[in-house]
């Protein structure tokens, strides 16, 4: 299998030198994610393109590729091709024919043609030629040059032709990491998701600080989203995940501050904190989720007045977009189902939160507040390198029972995601299988039959010992894990 990847239009019009720093750092990045999946995976780096070929590969590893390659940040699209010598103009008809004919029955189309190299042709007399010579012997088809429903894509370099089967999407951006590291200020919700990938989309890496204010259950969710995040799109990098413990804070606040006031201090608590985690890993820029008149503390004056308690630039990446947009980007991300069965963590709720803070106001507030609260949160917060969530959790849920025998009586539930169980269907003699995604199974659990005993199944098991341990923090107890 053989794949041509296009350079992202602002990378093309970069300087050579910028050009090609970050076509190396894409070239890195393809090689990388996509030796995840197979060892016989080799990139070429042709300046104007990348070409990807995998060997000795099943059809499965290759949908696989390409699906990696469809995550990268970077890749705007890429083309699945066959590359073969050609002899002359009805050769390359005969081979686009064979390609074509069925794909193009009752269909409109127009052929596209690009050539380099020294040929005793034009790219127009190619593309009149495969053109007509399609319209001529695929009956129900038709040429359409303006808006057809297919367009057949050739293109010529020297003695090969290059016939272009699919054209696939990619995510865009720039390659990691091509931009400054950042932090994002995550809490699983739809916004900061979406905040994240933005930014891990425009080529810098995202590190993610959290702010428990919910417990084991609330951070076991959240470590579960910045883990998908980082795993499905920037996995050739290391990030480090955060976590600091905020219900101290939140304490001293419903303590000593004004009841109107307490969301921007809050707000500004959290920048205070983060900064003073970004500077330990020499990160000059925090990232939020923060949409503007999304909530009260979040219009023109309040950021305004948040900003203004820490050095660091203050990202906001979806600072105009309307919730149904932000929820839009969740959905094509993967992160929304994540998203909807995270439950909210109000650190305070004002009766009524001021929409337009006065900073001597606020600061005045805040002089009420013990700063050593915050300096010790900080002070206690975990850092750990993202790829040990994994690990980490394996030890965290070291109670959470695994068998690998079954009663007759237990049900199985399937949670992995709908993709991995089509591939590979999970079925049992004598016990009766249930499926439910990972995503889902903290908001449909509870539908169940509770006097039944379920095992929960992953791939790896990691995924199932921390859905098992969720479920145990909310109560159900009739929960373990299957590992056959």
């Amino acid at each position: 299998m053989k794949l041509i990847v296009k350079l992202h239009p602002e990378i093309s019009i970069k300087s050579k030198s910028v050009r090609k720093r970050f076509t190396k750092l894409l070239e890195s990045n393809i090689r990388i994610a996509a030796r995840r999946i197979l060892e016989t995976v080799f990139v070429q780096n042709n300046w104007d393109k990348l070409t990807v070929t995998v060997n000795d590969a099943t059809p499965e590893q290759e949908q696989a590729v390409i699906a990696q390659l469809q995550r990268i940040p970077g890749i705007v699209q890429f083309n699945l091709v066959q590359e073969t010598p050609f002899t002359d103009i009805d050769d390359i008809y005969q081979q686009v024919f064979e390609l074509y004919k069925e794909r193009l029955e009752n269909k409109t189309f127009c052929v596209r043609v690009k050539r380099s190299g020294k040929h005793d042709f034009s790219s127009q007399e190619v593309a009149q030629y495969v053109g007509g010579g399609l319209n001529q012997n695929i009956a129900s088809a038709k040429v359409q040059l303006k808006n057809p429903q297919m367009t057949v894509r050739v293109e010529i370099k020297d003695d090969q032709v290059f016939v272009i089967k699919q054209n696939y999407r990619g995510m865009g951006g720039f390659p990691l990491p091509t931009q400054e590291d950042v932090l994002s200020l995550i809490s699983g919700g739809f916004d900061s998701g979406v905040a994240s990938y933005q930014m891990i989309r425009k080529g810098a890496r995202t590190h993610y600080c959290f702010f428990n204010l919910g417990g084991a259950a609330h951070e076991i969710g959240v470590k579960q989203v910045a883990y998908y995040l980082w795993k499905n799109y920037s996995i050739t990098h290391k990030v480090k995940f955060i976590t600091v413990d905020f219900e101290p804070v939140v304490a001293e606040i419903l303590e000593n501050v004004e009841n109107s006031q307490m969301g921007v201090v809050l707000k500004r608590m959290m920048m205070r904190a983060a900064s003073k985690v970004a500077d330990k890993l020499n990160i000059e820029a925090l990232v939020t989720g923060e949409s503007l008149g999304q909530v009260s503390s979040q219009t023109l004056t309040n950021l305004s007045v948040i900003d203004r308690v820490v050095p660091h630039l203050i990202l906001r990446p979806l600072i105009q977009h309307d919730k149904q947009e932000i929820i839009d980007i969740a959905t094509a991300i993967g992160t929304e189902d994540f998203a909807k069965t995270m439950p909210e963590y109000c650190g305070v709720i004002s009766k009524r939160p001021t929409v337009k803070a006065k900073l001597g106001v606020i600061e005045g507030e805040e002089q009420k507040f013990d700063f050593d609260v915050l300096d010790k949160v900080v002070e206690n917060s975990t850092l750990i390198d993202i790829r040990k969530i994994e690990e980490q959790a394996l030890e965290e849920v070291a109670e959470v029972e695994s068998i690998s025998d079954l009663a007759a009586t237990d049900i199985v539930v399937d949670i992995r995601s709908p993709e991995e169980e089509d591939e590979r269907p999970l079925e049992i003699d004598g016990i009766e299988v249930i499926h439910i995604p990972f995503f889902k199974l903290s908001g449909q659990f509870d539908e169940l039959d509770q006097s039944k005993q379920y095992l929960l199944y992953c791939d790896r098991g990691v995924m199932s010992k921390l859905q098992a341990l969720l479920l145990h923090e909310n109560g159900y107890n009739n929960v373990r894990v299957y590992r056959p």
